[in-house]
């Protein structure tokens, strides 16, 4: 792992003075010793002091003088936000995924592979520490050059990292993914319901990204939920919020069941129907009655901004967007704006990179992103 700054033989002032600068040089052009004194209101000695500390310990570069310049240029530096990297897992019941970015977000590398839907614990985990592996080794990376990683998945995952409750995925019910992916890589390891991580990446760099309340409806094989509210995602007590397909009522146990009813894989039932198909066509609006039971409950207990269709699915947003807002119109006081995601089947891992990220900025600046 990146070195972490140094606090222990620190004062406590020290370490924050460290922190300030770290905030002010984060996403910054680059500047001289007396601009990022102003700017954290430290006086120049110790601006000094905390800027020589993290050039030793490589959270901070300087830059080369420019060419040309008159004189001797004052000495001008900047944050490195390739000091340390994020790793993001997506596990899911058919393929498993990894990225790895640097602080700022930028993707560095990918990988992927499929594995059997009937693959047991052991099998799973297996495929998802190979296709870590082979991140780290398109990225050019090692585990010491890691900050931290998130690992997303189905199921109910505690705050610990364990997997509390999985149906889609029975064995995982008791493992601890934190764990497993922390004896591994050495780093901290954050672990989330897969819903969540998507609607995490939404927030980040998806449609909404503007949004502070919002609904994210993962729709695919089946259909998992993240609710943002405030701005920030929204766990609940126990990690159970949202959990409302659990509900038999919600219609979402069954939703799936009319597109494979109707023959073929989803994907062909919703191209049947893009077709004017009057079979696909009657299954796919049954599929969205289902899906909106749930729906407008959430709307009518959130009031959000926006709903957001993500998953699998959300590439046939074209044929379910429309239905869905009709059938919300039916039920809800107000219909909030209703989206398809346009970050394809990144959106888990994405969210999964971002958790990760978030915990090393809080870890890094002493303040939360």
């Amino acid at each position: 792992m990146a070195e972490a700054i140094v606090g222990g033989s620190l004062s406590r002032l020290r370490e924050l003075n460290t922190q300030s600068a770290l905030r002010v040089l984060r996403g910054a052009e680059p500047m001289t010793l007396t601009e990022l004194s102003k700017r954290t209101g430290l006086s120049r000695a110790s601006t000094e002091d905390v800027v020589d500390d993290l050039l030793a310990q490589r959270w901070v570069v300087e830059e080369a003088p420019t060419a040309g310049a008159m004189g001797r240029p004052a000495r001008r530096f900047r944050f490195r936000s390739d000091a340390a990297h994020a790793l993001g897992v997506d596990i899911g019941g058919h393929r498993v995924r990894a990225i790895i970015t640097d602080l700022d977000g930028a993707v560095l590398g990918r990988a992927e592979d499929e594995v059997d839907a009937s693959a047991g614990r052991d099998r799973r985990l297996a495929a998802a520490d190979d296709v870590v592996a082979q991140c780290l080794r398109r990225s050019g990376l090692t585990t010491d050059q890691l900050w931290g990683a998130g690992v997303g998945s189905s199921g109910l995952i505690d705050a610990t990292g364990k997997v509390v409750l999985s149906v889609d995925i029975p064995e995982w019910t008791g493992l601890s993914l934190s764990e497993h992916f922390r004896a591994r890589l050495g780093v901290p390891v954050l672990a989330d319901n897969d819903g969540r991580l998507a609607a995490l990446a939404e927030r980040w760099r998806g449609v909404a990204r503007y949004a502070k309340d919002f609904v994210y409806l993962l729709a695919g094989l089946r259909t998992g939920l993240g609710l943002v509210i405030g701005g920030e995602l929204h766990r609940g007590f126990g990690g159970a919020a949202g959990e409302i397909g659990a509900l038999p009522a919600a219609g979402w146990i069954r939703a799936q069941e009319h597109l494979r009813k109707a023959g073929g894989e989803a994907g062909d039932v919703f191209a049947a129907a893009r077709a004017g198909d009057r079979q696909a066509t009657a299954a796919v609006r049954r599929y969205v009655r289902d899906l909106s039971v749930g729906t407008a409950a959430l709307v009518l207990t959130l009031d959000p901004q926006m709903v957001v269709l993500g998953g699998g699915f959300s590439r046939s947003a074209d044929v379910l967007l429309d239905l869905l807002r009709r059938e919300l119109d039916k039920q809800c006081i107000r219909t909030p704006e209703v989206l398809a995601s346009q970050l394809g089947d990144e959106s888990v891992v994405l969210g999964a990179a971002r958790l990760a990220l978030d915990d090393a900025e809080l870890r890094l600046f002493g303040v939360r992103p």
